[in-house]
């Protein structure tokens, strides 16, 4: 009986003492969420009521659905159009810089950021897609007028803008783990699906080179600046603008169904989402 009482008592001593530890693990996560218009969810409906509208924020982006996966309270700050000089300028009248919300308190940032600066995803997907209409979809009418233009916007200004905007953010959140979050796959390695995506056959691997060493510099920058890069090339294969509406994570120009074209559906935002929160 001696023996049984001790025990008893043990374990409620260990019991008490171990409470606040548990008590602090089950708090929740202070999430900050910051980015362009594939963080935001541009396109998927609906939107979020207390934000601008220009930002075209979904409260179906993958920022809301990992936030909600994991249990934390979201902050976020993302919105269509954004450019790395967002985090620290204000985008719109009354839109405070992404930054802003960011703080010694910040437990976890999420960031997708870069395919805006210098103009490159719309320029690059709108020239060639006219260059496409004007071949008839055939040879490479955008590699042979652009040649390394796309390329050298990605090295002399995208890679250095996320780099600074890396460093401001560890300023900001020197107690936040922060995950930087790659783009999913816009067009597939060959062929395409002229005209749904009007890019010509011959310009597809270039358009898809040009991501690539898009997803490399991001990256580059993370592991320079000390922080996590989630990589969504391989769990967005195949489900680019030419998989089928079924299965693919972002919309083509035509026949989408999403009133922002070249953007992550629900699927996409959901798919992103999991595969960041199996990296955390």
């Amino acid at each position: 009986m001696r023996i049984r009482v001790a025990l008893v008592a043990l374990s409620t001593t260990v019991g008490l003492l171990a409470a606040p530890a548990v008590a602090q693990a089950d708090e929740p996560v202070e999430y900050v969420a910051l980015g362009d218009s594939y963080a935001a969810g541009s396109g998927v409906l609906p939107i979020v009521k207390n934000r601008n509208p220009l930002c075209l924020q979904s409260s179906r982006n993958y920022p809301h659905v990992l936030a909600a996966s994991i249990g934390a309270n979201l902050d976020d700050r993302t919105c269509g159009g954004a450019a790395t000089n967002d985090f620290n300028e204000a985008q719109y009248p009354g839109t405070p810089a992404q930054l802003n919300a960011v703080d010694e308190a910040t437990d976890l940032i999420t960031i997708s950021i870069g395919g805006n600066d210098g103009g490159l995803f719309g320029t690059a997907i709108q020239e060639c897609a006219l260059a496409g209409l004007s071949t008839g979809g055939f040879g490479n009418p955008c590699e042979r007028k652009y040649g390394s233009k796309y390329l050298d916007i990605i090295d002399t200004i995208v890679y250095p803008n996320v780099k600074q905007a890396l460093q401001l953010t560890k300023d900001k959140g020197p107690n936040a783990r922060i995950v930087v979050v790659g783009y999913p796959w816009i067009m597939p390695a060959t062929r395409g699906c002229f005209p749904l995506m009007p890019v010509a056959r011959g310009d597809v691997p270039y358009v898809r080179a040009l991501q690539a060493r898009l997803h490399d510099r991001i990256a580059q920058a993370s592991s320079e600046e000390g922080v996590e890069y989630v990589d969504l090339e391989q769990a967005s294969e195949g489900k680019d603008t030419c998989g089928s509406i079924k299965t693919r994570w972002v919309e083509p120009v035509l026949g989408g169904t999403n009133p922002v074209i070249v953007h992550p559906n629900a699927r996409g935002e959901a798919g992103m989402a999991a595969v960041v929160q199996a990296t955390l």
